[in-house]
């Protein structure tokens, strides 16, 4: 009894040093937004006084990838084999996908690998690559173009020509002989050559085309930021997500070592003829009840690892684990309003749908400017060579010869003065989807609002969760001791024993969820705001001795077959 009692206490200082003193003083803070707030809703704010985001942000944001650590590019050396695989890489045989190797990882590690290796990231970065170059290609529209064509370098011409001599002829007027031949021949080579250099003095579409590629690039490189923020937030929610399912499985196992102990105290009792075989199919209920729960713990442990390697993009035949278990990350600094404001200067999706403003207006000037006149400066040179002679009576003189040169410099003006009104019309349309940005841009900032209240009310739910769940399992570890005591003294039945282990099961559930629920807001809020000020826990203060453990709960526990459910329900039927 006295040894129970010595690790009950030392159980209580664990979970108590588990949840981080700094979450206690932060009770205090979290709810003061709510108290300020009553006190200032005495006089609403005038919303048409609020800044606009053209007059803070300007009319075209530029991406600031300073505004959050910028992605690894290399892994290091422990870590090289965990390299991507090949992107059309595609296995063919069993053998190539089977796991061959778990490989505990630390969410930072996670994290590097994602950023590395992440297909969809890789997809983001490339597309401001793409954007950069349709942005270049765009800039080309100042400079002036130059053509070379060339009509043979060289070409020969080989001809014979026949005509009628009554009419191709002449004839001596003495004689009436004809005295040129009806019979022509050619031989020549000849080659030609042009360049023009052509370069648009005027050009009114060409500011705005430049105008609205830029801001595309812009928009492409806050998709990277965008995509970047998701990813890392997607891999910590799937890191606790894994550390949740061990935390599972770890509870599953207890519960069926605890059950086991039952049922090996069940039985001996009704051997014993002090207990009746009611207690005894309780028992093997509440085992078949923890088996369950360790068996569903075993396939979401399983679903969340491979859920994590999908997103890693790790080998095919390599699985990671969590190398730390669950436990509080540390405590959100920023109030609630801070947050939300920082949300709002930080969130590149707004940036986007301003730049979205941007390159609508660029895309109706340029629209307009179907219609407007069009003034370029041409210079055209030509030359052209021969050799040889064409349409002569055999044989020819290949020494014949003869060039050319041309130069013309002039300036050409187009201007379509009537379309039927279509250039006219698309300005409107591009302007109406500017306006239709301005109102995404309004959903999209009450969105993000939304979510950053969403997260920061989930955290301090599950902030008081913790302290309260951490009380329940303390509360029903002892409540089953004390179970398991008057059940071996014979003044209870298996049934509060039973009952008890099940409360015991559930509220390590629950304080699995919390700790699962809090460390995901503070990812979420780290994402939705773009600040990282979270205050680290305080080191527990743990005794250096582990707890000595009761040796009747040193349960080993045997693998159970997987057997088919025809053979399942056949014996359910029976029964």
């Amino acid at each position: 009894m006295a040894r129970t009692a010595a690790s009950f206490l030392l159980i209580a200082g664990a979970l108590a040093a588990t949840v981080p003193a700094g979450l206690q003083a932060q009770d205090a803070p979290v709810q003061a937004p709510v108290a300020s707030e009553a006190a200032s809703s005495g006089a609403l704010i005038d919303q048409k006084t609020l800044p606009t985001a053209i007059e803070l942000k300007g009319p075209r944001p530029k991406a600031d990838p300073s505004v959050l650590p910028p992605a690894a590019t290399t892994l290091p050396e422990a870590l090289s084999p965990l390299q991507a695989p090949p992107s059309l890489a595609l296995p063919d045989k069993p053998s190539q996908v089977r796991i061959r190797e778990l490989r505990p990882l630390t969410l930072a590690e996670s994290e590097q690998l994602m950023e590395v290796n992440n297909p969809s990231l890789k997809a983001a970065a490339s597309q401001v690559e793409q954007a950069k170059s349709a942005l270049l290609a765009e800039i080309s529209l100042w400079y002036p173009t130059v053509n070379l064509s060339a009509n043979g370098l060289p070409q020969y011409l080989a001809a014979d020509q026949y005509r009628n001599p009554d009419f191709s002829s002449t004839f001596n007027p003495s004689t009436g002989v004809p005295t040129s031949s009806p019979y022509t021949t050619s031989s020549q080579w000849t080659a030609n050559f042009a360049a023009q250099v052509q370069w648009n003095l005027i050009d009114p579409k060409r500011v705005p085309r430049i105008a609205a590629a830029r801001d595309n690039f812009e928009r492409a490189r806050d998709a990277y930021l965008i995509a970047l923020r998701d990813r890392r937030l997607e891999t910590a929610e799937s890191y606790f997500d894994l550390q949740r399912a061990d935390e599972q499985v770890r509870i599953g196992q207890q519960s069926v070592r605890a059950s086991l102990v039952s049922l090996k105290d069940a039985r001996a009792r009704f051997q014993a003829g002090v207990a009746t075989k009611l207690e005894v199919l309780e028992a093997e209920t509440q085992l078949a009840r923890d088996q369950q729960v360790l068996t569903n713990g075993i396939g979401f442990q399983n679903k969340t690892r491979r859920s994590l390697a999908g997103l890693l993009d790790l080998p095919q035949d390599v699985t990671p684990t969590a190398a730390s278990p669950s436990q509080v990350i540390g405590v959100w600094q920023p109030s609630l309003q801070e947050s939300i404001v920082a949300a709002y200067a930080f969130r590149e999706e707004l940036d986007q749908l301003i730049l979205d403003i941007s390159i609508n207006n660029s895309n109706a000037n340029a629209a307009l400017a179907a219609v407007q006149p069009v003034l370029s400066l041409v210079n055209t040179f030509s030359t052209a060579r021969f050799q040889g002679q064409t349409n002569v009576i055999s044989p020819v003189d290949m020494d014949d010869y003869g060039w050319n040169a041309n130069n013309t410099v002039g300036l050409n003006a187009t201007w379509n003065i009537f379309d039927g009104g279509r250039a006219r019309a698309e300005y409107r349309r591009n302007k109406q989807r500017a306006e239709e940005s301005a109102f995404n841009f309004a959903s999209t900032r009450d969105r993000i609002r939304v979510q950053v209240e969403e997260s920061f009310y989930n955290l301090r739910t599950a902030n008081q969760d913790i302290f309260t769940t951490s009380r329940e399992v303390l509360s029903a570890r002892e409540s089953l001791r004390l179970a398991r005591l008057r059940f071996q003294a014979g003044v209870t039945t298996q049934r509060e024993v039973v009952d008890t282990q099940r409360d015991l099961t559930q509220a390590e559930v629950r304080y699995a969820d919390a700790i699962n629920t809090y460390n995901k807001s503070i990812a979420q809020l780290r994402r939705r705001t773009g600040l990282d000020q979270v205050k680290a826990c305080q080191p527990q203060n743990l005794p250096a001795t582990k707890p000595a453990e009761d040796d009747a709960y040193v349960v080993p526990i045997e693998p159970s077959p997987n057997r088919p459910a025809c053979q399942a329900m056949a014996s359910a039927a029976k029964g």
